[in-house]
């Protein structure tokens, strides 16, 4: 068992242009931001970003980083609509392919199990086979007992990945994470889809200390499917990373008020303490 701590810099050093691109979280919460923040001061570009999308993937939007988008919604929670992607997507900055979140989540079921695709009903009926045409549809093998009818499904193509970004409350240095939230947000599919792996956190522990004080249930990530860990206190700013922080919702309103320009040039010049210092100058103008 190896040490596979490393800075996000390192982390983002492994990524390339054109890769599968996996990024943990669900909308404004629990994102890896501190990774997201790395790879926008990297050249990395035409990328397939795979997100159940948030600041994540506006950030990498406005920055013309992204060639595709695989999604199931984009959204900052409390505030509905994501400014830059929708003015990315409303300019055809990139392709998209938008499903259902049931849809989504077997895509990474059958990436994690190394499958090309799992049947799942949801899909059927709507318009999601009318703007994703590449979708095919599967008829099952086995007919129902009582009708004998053999059902037909939607055959979710596998999400797989080149790499992923995830963020957890805790790790230890061997890739265990564990998240301390209400909810998993599917980080552990994310990883296991995915080729390599890359987990920040708010901070790294003893591996003893993982299950101290939380049952073992909070143990999402298994290190055999985590490539690296970041240690980022504050690395899911500004969106939720509860219990240690919820939501900054005043500098997610600048976040989704400012251009991305003059927001990229106040935040994002410099390395991740450089922004972490540039959002408390900010905090404390506004208590001024």
């Amino acid at each position: 068992m190896s040490d596979k701590t490393m800075s996000a810099q390192e982390a983002v050093g492994r990524l390339e242009s054109g890769m599968t691109l996996g990024i943990g979280g669900w909308g404004s919460r629990r994102k890896p931001m501190a990774l997201v923040r790395a790879l926008l001061r990297s050249e990395i570009t035409d990328l397939t970003v795979v997100s159940y999308g948030g600041p994540d993937v506006g950030l990498l939007a406005a920055a013309g980083r992204i060639r595709k988008l695989v999604t199931a919604f984009v959204t900052l929670d409390s505030i509905p609509l994501e400014a830059n992607y929708r003015a990315a997507r409303e300019s055809g900055a990139f392709e998209l392919m938008e499903v259902d979140e049931a849809m989504f989540m077997w895509g990474l079921h059958a990436a994690a199990n190394r499958l090309p695709f799992l049947p799942v009903r949801a899909g059927l009926g709507s318009d999601v086979m009318r703007v994703n045409p590449g979708l095919r549809t599967v008829t099952s093998p086995y007919a129902d007992e009582l009708s004998g009818v053999r059902e037909e499904f939607v055959a979710m193509p596998a999400l797989r990945l080149d790499a992923a970004l995830v963020h957890m409350n805790r790790a230890d240095r061997l890739g265990n994470g564990q998240y301390l939230g209400p909810d998993p947000y599917f980080d552990d599919l994310f990883c296991e889809a995915a080729d390599a792996a890359y987990v920040s956190c708010e901070r790294i522990v003893d591996t003893a200390e993982l299950t101290k004080e939380a049952a073992p249930q909070t143990l999402l990530l298994k290190r055999s499917s985590v490539t690296g860990v970041v240690e980022a206190p504050n690395g899911a700013h500004f969106t939720s990373c509860a219990p240690d922080h919820g939501r900054d919702e005043a500098f997610q309103k600048l976040y989704a008020t400012t251009p991305y320009a003059e927001f990229a040039e106040r935040f994002l010049g410099g390395d991740e303490h450089a922004y972490q210092s540039a959002v408390q100058a900010w905090q404390k103008e506004q208590h001024q």
